[in-house]
């Protein structure tokens, strides 16, 4: 039996360990690395040739959506698990454009997890049912790359100008962007913006 070599990517370690003590104790797979930022991602995956990503989308440094992505582009053979504690529709289709090749809940038991690895190793594709009809009910996020930054930014209750500095644009455009996010959300202001968008899985 071939041994399948394993990255997982959390960053709260007690659930790390957990994961990898449960996950070890299926026989055809090995934790060969464990990492807690994004951003240690890729580096962690070429190092230990691994052939499955576990990856969580909450972490300091790269969200697991933009570790997925770049993974796919770097190391297009490693196949992608996202899971989430969130079950947000939207981080659902981002991730699956991100090149992720499974997204689960992360509190699926571990053999349905185990189960996962070994289906997108085969080429499946698994994705939770419930969330695949929320993001099929919910459609596709109605935001611009742009209005996402400017809302991701504004997010931290920065000023106009704080975003318009951060992210190179002009006051003016700033606060357009503002003004169409907010209409887009049915929002009444920047603040319930950034809240709809984040519960829809959107920023």
């Amino acid at each position: 039996m071939s041994m399948i070599r394993l990255l997982l990517a959390e960053d709260q370690s007690m659930v790390r360990e957990a994961l990898a003590a449960l996950l070890g104790l299926e026989p055809d797979i090995e934790v060969v690395a464990q990492v807690a930022r994004g951003d240690e991602v890729l580096d962690a995956a070429r190092e230990h040739r691994v052939d499955v990503a576990l990856l969580d989308i909450e972490m300091p440094g790269r969200t697991g959506i933009e570790a997925a992505a770049e993974l796919h582009r770097e190391l297009p053979g490693v196949k992608i698990v996202v899971v989430t504690t969130f079950g947000r529709p939207g981080y659902l289709r981002r991730a699956m454009e991100a090149g992720a090749d499974a997204f689960l809940v992360k509190d699926a038991p571990a053999s349905q997890l185990a189960a996962a690895v070994r289906k997108v190793l085969a080429g499946e594709r698994v994705i939770d049912p419930a969330l695949a009809a929320a993001a099929l009910a919910d459609g596709a996020s109605p935001l611009t790359e742009r209005e996402r930054d400017v809302l991701r930014v504004a997010a931290d209750g920065s000023t106009n100008a704080e975003i318009s500095d951060a992210l190179h644009l002009s006051h003016g455009t700033v606060r357009n962007y503002l003004s169409t996010a907010i209409q887009k959300m049915a929002a009444r202001n920047r603040a319930e913006a950034v809240r709809i968008a984040r519960e829809k899985g959107w920023l």
